[in-house]
């Protein structure tokens, strides 16, 4: 099973993939769909632009950027050592979710551009949190509680935002549940080179992750700079959510159930980890976009409920088990 789940969840992917063309208020048959995508005629002009123009660049942005966040929620289980860390717990997503809105508010959005604002918002959320633990020496645990704390901060200022910006009211809630209904190829073709330079820089560092799950003391014995190198690897992981964040909005949960469902089946070196947890990641966002489009009659419900409701039981079982640290 170790060496067959990628293979297997990338196949389960495609699958899910050629499914989910076909789902729809536009009803297109599975043979349909097949036919477009080798190129041969169909009944019915606009079928081609429902799946070319519509469909397809929606499927790739959700499993480019579930691939990205179960890559970024293993390095932050790793460089935290705690399997309940991902971008979204710790307020890194909120953090880039409130660059935007911020950008938004005071007007210089069309300067820097929301990939740009989310980066800013998603890093600086990422230095205060360690930060604040290197100050006073807090342990992984607390660190984790602080980034909590942050994303409950952060919330409350996007709905101050919100509330004091209302011209731009929707546009900012946009943010706060996520959606991929305005995804374009552009944005296909940055999130998957953004989910290939992270998963090449985390893969040259596996080793460098595994070290990081023993206790600092052992790290350090082993020559291992543990600030240093936590500090880089959560802002790479920083960088790569926020691109997502910029386009999407913010997406929970993704993040922490990926890397821990596919621990449990491959183990915790990082060099079996980081391709199935990315994988897993981009089905799970994947499914998750596609039941969001087609659950409702009318409309699409926003993708970041169905990742919650997926999500808080996870994290609910982890409280109860005590599964909030390694070792």
């Amino acid at each position: 099973m170790k060496k067959g789940l990628s293979a297997t969840l990338a196949l389960c992917s495609m699958l899910l993939m050629l499914l989910s063309l076909t789902l729809g208020p536009s009803k297109i048959s599975l043979a349909n769909t097949i036919a477009i995508l080798t190129g041969q005629e169909v009944v019915g002009g606009n079928q081609g632009y429902i799946i070319w123009q519509l469909r397809l660049p929606r499927i790739l942005a959700s499993f480019f950027s579930g691939a990205i966040l179960g890559c970024a929620g293993t390095v932050f289980q790793a460089a935290l050592r705690n399997p309940m860390a991902d971008p979204f717990i710790l307020g890194i997503s909120s953090g880039a979710s409130f660059g935007v809105a911020l950008a938004l508010f005071i007007g210089i959005a069309p300067l820097l551009g929301f990939p740009l604002s989310a980066l800013i918002g998603a890093n600086l959320t990422t230095l205060f949190i360690v930060g604040m633990s290197l100050k006073r020496k807090s342990s992984d645990t607390t660190l984790l509680l602080t980034g909590v704390a942050v994303n409950y901060i952060l919330s409350a200022a996007m709905t101050l935002l919100m509330f004091l910006h209302r011209e731009q009211y929707q546009r900012i809630l946009y943010w706060t549940l996520g959606s991929f209904s305005t995804s374009t190829y552009a944005q296909v073709i940055i999130l998957s080179i953004t989910f290939l330079l992270l998963f090449i820089l985390l893969r040259a560092n596996h080793q460098t992750m595994d070290m990081l799950l023993l206790d600092e003391a052992s790290a350090h014995a082993g020559g291992l700079a543990v600030g240093k190198t936590r500090l880089l690897l959560l802002l790479a992981g920083s960088a790569a959510s926020a691109i997502c964040v910029s386009y999407f909005g913010v997406i929970g949960f993704i993040g922490l159930m990926a890397p821990h469902v596919t621990r449990l089946l491959v183990g915790p070196k990082h060099s079996r980890l980081l391709l199935p947890a990315s994988l897993f990641g981009g089905f799970l966002l994947l499914a998750s976009d596609t039941v969001a489009r087609v659950m409702l009659p009318t409309g699409e419900l926003p993708v970041g409920i169905i990742t919650s409701l997926l999500g808080v039981p996870l994290f609910i079982y982890l409280l109860r088990k005590g599964r909030y640290r390694y070792g």
